[in-house]
């Protein structure tokens, strides 16, 4: 009983790292409930209007390659941004743009069922030339925050934010949906001037200065310093592979309604099954941060993470593929957990905006890109095959990252070896 203890909230004594964290759980939120409705209102308007299973998934994969494109293009600025401009004012940006995103959706969804699909494409793009922004600005501004003894400490605790709001955006938004499609994007449009108020009276410290300013090469440097960084690259390139070929968040609504026959509650409880998973995972990492064998972790989470995926493919009982979607969030948490941690301790300060950002378009690669390529596939093959496939892909995947990284296989702590991959 001993190790059932409460995870300490110690590094709420600082109260900048309070605001942060309390900002992130109602952004984080509010975005949730967003995609729950968004995708949901998308898949159903597209089956209403007479097209197949295969032509809706992929209609869902299309949302997510139009938030990707923006993002692509614009995220390494938004990178050197994050280093070069006031984090802290960067985010409030982001937040009043999220904040316009939302208020259109919940007015476009009064204009009738023809303007539904347009207006959520429209809405993807700008959530995608928003996300080249705010995700390096936050992730920059953190160890900002807290001193560097309490980092791990505060990356688990606000990835425990960003998964308890995992877990209760998606069942209150797929509970409100049923009151009508406005009504969770209001709900959303309120939580996110909540976090924009917290994010207001966050007093930020100010950060290091960059020597060369110039746009491009600050672009180049931070490319160049993840490329011979081989602990750095190997833990953002098998996240990029593994979500790529795994996953299957947009195509819950594809199961949820024609394949488990259920409806947008059921959605936001798969959707919501995720979190828990994610969560509790989130929990013993605040309780006990991980210190050693941290390669070992990774890689064990992301073939845990496809042999999960492969059981949600073949899932006919929602029972299951709840379970299923919690197994694999929760693994999940432990590589990105591993894979924060090992970027923000690797990076100087100086360099986070830019390192975040090339770590951001991985991500958005595996989750955004990785939306088109599960609808390109459940389109080609069905979504059953689709998702099934890729879980094996990403079991192989992590296999061969073994042999490509070793360094990373065989990372013991989070500290950097040495100093040679620090800049001048």
């Amino acid at each position: 009983m001993a190790s059932l203890r409460i995870p300490s909230l110690d590094i709420f004594r600082h109260r900048l790292f309070t605001q942060y964290w309390a900002a992130r759980l109602f952004g984080t939120m509010a975005v949730q409930i967003q995609a729950t409705a968004m995708g949901w209102q998308v898949y159903d308007a597209a089956r209403a209007h007479g097209q197949s299973i295969a032509e809706g998934a992929f209609l869902l994969g299309l949302v997510g390659l139009a938030q990707f494109l923006p993002l692509l293009v614009l995220s390494l600025f938004g990178g050197q941004a994050a280093d070069r401009y006031n984090r802290k004012l960067i985010l409030l940006l982001c937040f009043v743009s999220k904040a316009v995103i939302v208020s259109w959706l919940a007015f476009a969804t009064n204009l009738g069922p023809e303007f539904v699909i347009p207006a959520v494409f429209m809405a993807a793009i700008g959530a995608g030339l928003t996300n080249a922004f705010m995700p390096p600005a936050a992730s920059a501004l953190l160890p900002m925050l807290v001193p560097r003894e309490d980092l791990p400490q505060g990356i688990a605790l606000s990835s425990l934010a960003f998964q308890a709001s995992l877990i209760m955006g998606p069942i209150i938004g797929g509970f409100l949906y049923d009151a009508g499609p406005s009504v969770p994007y209001l709900t959303a449009l309120a939580l996110l001037l909540l976090a924009l108020g917290l994010l207001l009276l966050l007093k930020a410290p100010a950060q290091a200065p960059v020597k060369d300013a110039r746009t491009l090469n600050m672009i180049a440097d931070g490319l160049r310093y993840v490329w011979s960084n081989k602990i750095v690259l190997g833990a953002i390139s098998l996240d990029l592979v593994v979500v790529l070929l795994a996953g299957a968040v947009a195509l819950l609504p594809v199961f949820t309604r024609d394949i488990l026959h259920a409806g947008p509650s059921e959605l936001g409880v798969l959707r919501a099954a995720m979190g828990v998973g994610a969560t509790l995972v989130g929990l013993w990492l605040a309780i006990k941060p991980m210190r050693t064998r941290v390669g070992f972790w990774m890689f064990g989470a992301t073939i845990v993470f496809g042999l999960a995926t492969i059981v949600f493919g073949f899932s006919q009982y929602i029972w299951l593929s709840a379970l299923a979607l919690g197994v694999a969030n929760g693994v999940d948490a432990i590589s990105v957990y591993v894979r924060q941690t090992l970027i923000q301790l690797n990076t100087p300060d100086a360099m986070r905006g830019r390192v975040s950002a090339v770590s951001f378009v991985f991500i958005s690669a595996s989750n955004e890109l990785g939306d088109f390529e599960a609808g390109l596939m459940a389109r080609i093959f069905g979504p059953v095959t689709a998702v099934t496939l890729g879980g094996a892909a990403a079991v192989l995947a992590s296999l061969g990252w073994i042999r490509l990284f070793p360094e990373l296989a065989k990372a013991d702590g989070f500290e950097p070896i040495d100093e040679t991959h620090n800049p001048a």
